[in-house]
């Protein structure tokens, strides 16, 4: 497992890719707090998101690679349409989903949703690069304190990733999620 900051993730940017691609499972910061992520469309990956977390079968969100992959995929009405515009920024959309190929099974096993992300974060870029939604869900296992510093990851967790992008102490919150998958919204702060 290795740490890296932003910059010798750029500078090692094809690698890192390459990695994410094959399925590797990393941290990686967000504009909220840090995230455990993989290839969304890499059912290897993200079960093994699941054997970390100790999470069997709640639905991950994901960051989308732009606004035009979610429009692509999931279900529009003039709610959702205005929610999009939104993004970037601090909020998961649970949308529903028309294009079930868009993400591997297991990501919102038996949902006909799932939750969106596009942070207001430079990490966001990677999931546009590749053009493939990134599994992304706090760094914890499941009822454990959300990682805002190396200081308060989980050692398990820690020890069984590929790599952490590692940024310094995160100041945030989890995301609000904003349940778009019913008739009008319903809001959640975590």
């Amino acid at each position: 497992m290795r740490i890296i900051n932003k910059e010798e993730f750029e500078l090692e940017q094809e690698q890192f890719f390459e990695q994410i691609l094959k399925g590797d499972v990393y941290i990686h910061p967000t504009d909220t707090i840090y995230g455990l992520g993989a290839n969304a469309t890499n059912k290897k990956a993200v079960q093994k998101i699941r054997e970390l977390k100790k999470r069997e079968d709640m639905p991950f969100s994901v960051i989308a690679p732009s606004k035009e992959w979610i429009k692509e995929n999931c279900e529009l009405n003039e709610k959702v349409e205005q929610w999009i515009e939104k993004l970037p920024g601090p909020y998961t959309l649970i949308l529903k989903l028309k294009n079930k190929d868009a993400i591997a099974d297991n990501v919102a096993p038996g949902l006909d949703t799932m939750g969106i992300r596009i942070p207001d974060h430079w990490f966001s870029m990677v999931a546009k690069l590749l053009n493939i939604p990134l599994v992304t869900t706090s760094a914890n296992i499941v009822g454990g304190d959300f990682m805002t510093s190396l200081d308060n990851l989980n050692i398990d967790i820690k020890s069984r990733v590929d790599f952490i992008v590692y940024e310094g102490k995160k100041k945030g919150r989890p995301s609000t999620l904003v349940d778009l998958s019913k008739e009008g919204e319903e809001i959640k702060t975590r």
